[in-house]
């Protein structure tokens, strides 16, 4: 009894003696979201047409107005198309009104110029970061008869942190709109 008391002491001090060793705590993990590459389709309306991302669900509805619903990022696109009738100012001025209606919650909004004077496109781009209700924001014209407006919204509370990686990959899909947009005479 006595021998197994001295053999049981002994492994405890080899066992004391070999964990000193410093805990480190681990990392907090950062979740990592990947969507597929782009695969676009043409979409035509009677004023324009555009290349949009196949992931999206295209929704008409009506009054000039689309809405590309993306369930899988829970997240959608709504585009509106107006005429231009001696009201690009006004058209102009509202489209960037809205735009830094964000300012509030936004931590910023990078304005980013868009031109394509061979397709007379010429818009610009709001990309929003922090805590919006909107992460992104455009408007294109050929300012003389066409104006697009569009905005990027998410299904759920702002939260920039989270919503980032969706942001960014639907942020591509508003370039590549704007980039791909062509105007019917």
């Amino acid at each position: 009894m006595r021998n197994r008391f001295v053999f049981l002491a002994f492994i405890m001090i080899l066992l004391g003696m070999g964990c000193k060793e410093n805990v480190i705590p681990k990392p907090k993990a950062m979740l990592r979201l990947e969507y597929p590459d782009f695969e676009t389709e043409n979409f035509e309306t009677k004023n324009f047409q555009f290349q949009y991302n196949t992931m999206a669900q295209l929704k008409d509805e009506g009054n000039n107005s689309l809405t590309l619903d993306y369930p899988r990022i829970k997240g959608s696109i709504f585009i509106t198309y107006k005429e231009v009738n001696d009201n690009l100012e006004k058209l102009l001025s509202d489209a960037q009104k809205l735009s830094y209606e964000h300012v509030v919650k936004a931590d910023g909004i990078e304005a980013n110029e868009f031109l394509n004077p061979e397709e007379r496109v010429f818009g610009m781009f709001y990309e929003v970061s922090g805590n919006a209700a909107s992460q992104a924001q455009f408007y294109v014209t050929d300012s003389t008869w066409h104006f697009v407006t569009g905005s990027l919204y998410f299904y759920a509370k702002p939260n920039y942190d989270s919503i980032y990686p969706a942001a960014a990959y639907l942020q591509k899909d508003i370039r590549r709109i704007m980039e791909t947009l062509r105007w019917k005479e």
